[in-house]
């Protein structure tokens, strides 16, 4: 079959978004030139990623520490057997939400986002859903590939689960961390364990195969994400990269899955894995929503826009219909 060779030419803001939507498209976001600044190393060169990994983490965590302040929450470090979380508790707390609780996994491509940083990507899911929320800081790669990050994952939903009822938690994350809370949830399912009360995946990482259209339709106009495939391969270290507890996307949902949203935008990279996301849980007669913003790219309009508290709207309403809280 032919190549449909799309030819070169410009992308600008479209006039059907905000003013300050349209704002953040013509520069890079404020964590692209950290993550992507260099050609990601060989997946053999684990020295190389592990520099790689501790710029990251040091960088990320001295840009993210100036937005922490709009998140008014307090964070608690709690260990576990290999990993551990952060219990982040907001200031506006919801009292609807006062029972409930949100296991949140970090994005960074399953290879970044560790450490305290994985405490202020959780802030404003805290702060924004009004709920208390425990954010995994789970293993990673070069010295734990997978699957010691989903075990990691599987254990703290279980400690989450001698407290909180299964009715009462939500599992969920955004890119890398929404894949993983997919696969996490699929783990769980297959242990036997209860199924959380809903899933949030926001424009989650769940086919590592990187087959989906828009990995080449968007290619160069998401303003935020690069192709990942050195990260994928060392994540992967080597298993099967349609394994659906390091791919979701290949889970048999028929097996039971809880009511999900999904979140993206036509400028994403990885709209194709959350639109084929949506399309396997329906299948499988899953409740699904799906949510797609006009020109949004991977890292949404960088909490500078109106459509991001659309965002935060959809992910409030689904929350409250779909936990059994007070």
């Amino acid at each position: 079959m032919k190549d449909f060779v799309i030819p070169a030419r410009k992308a600008p803001p479209p006039s059907t978004i905000s003013p300050e939507a349209r704002q953040t498209l013509v520069a890079d976001g404020p964590l692209t030139e950290v993550i992507f600044g260099e050609p990601e190393p060989d997946p053999k060169d684990k020295e190389a990623w592990r520099r790689r990994g501790e710029m990251i983490e040091s960088k990320g965590a001295a840009l993210l520490e100036k937005t922490a302040d709009s998140y008014p929450c307090t964070a608690q470090y709690h260990a576990l057997k290999n990993a551990g979380y952060y219990e982040i508790t907001p200031k506006s707390m919801r009292p609807e939400m006062s029972d409930c609780v949100f296991l949140f996994l970090h994005p960074g491509g399953y290879v970044a986002g560790g450490g305290v940083n994985a405490s202020y990507m959780a802030m404003p899911f805290a702060d924004r859903l009004g709920i208390k929320t425990f954010s995994l800081d789970y293993r990673m790669p070069p010295d734990n590939p997978f699957p010691a990050g989903l075990h990691d994952a599987v254990e703290a939903y279980e400690e989450l689960l001698k407290i909180y009822a299964p009715k009462k938690i939500i599992v969920g994350g955004r890119s890398a961390g929404g894949g993983l809370a997919a696969a996490v949830i699929l783990k769980a399912r297959d242990m036997g364990l209860p199924l959380p009360a809903a899933s949030i995946l926001q424009t989650p990482e769940a086919d590592l195969t990187e087959s989906g259209d828009t990995f080449e339709t968007n290619l160069g106009v998401d303003n935020f994400l690069r192709r990942l495939t050195n990260s994928i391969a060392l994540y992967a270290d080597g298993h099967d990269l349609r394994d659906p507890y390091l791919s979701p996307l290949f889970g048999d949902f028929n097996l039971g899955f809880p009511p999900t949203i999904l979140t993206s935008g036509t400028r994403d990279l990885f709209l194709s894995n959350t639109v084929l996301m949506h399309r396997a849980l329906r299948r499988a007669g899953i409740e699904a929503e799906l949510h797609v913003w006009e020109a949004m790219g991977h890292g949404g309009f960088f909490g500078l826009a109106p459509e991001d508290e659309e965002v935060w709207g959809e992910l409030r309403q689904f929350v409250s219909r779909h936990s059994a809280c007070q």
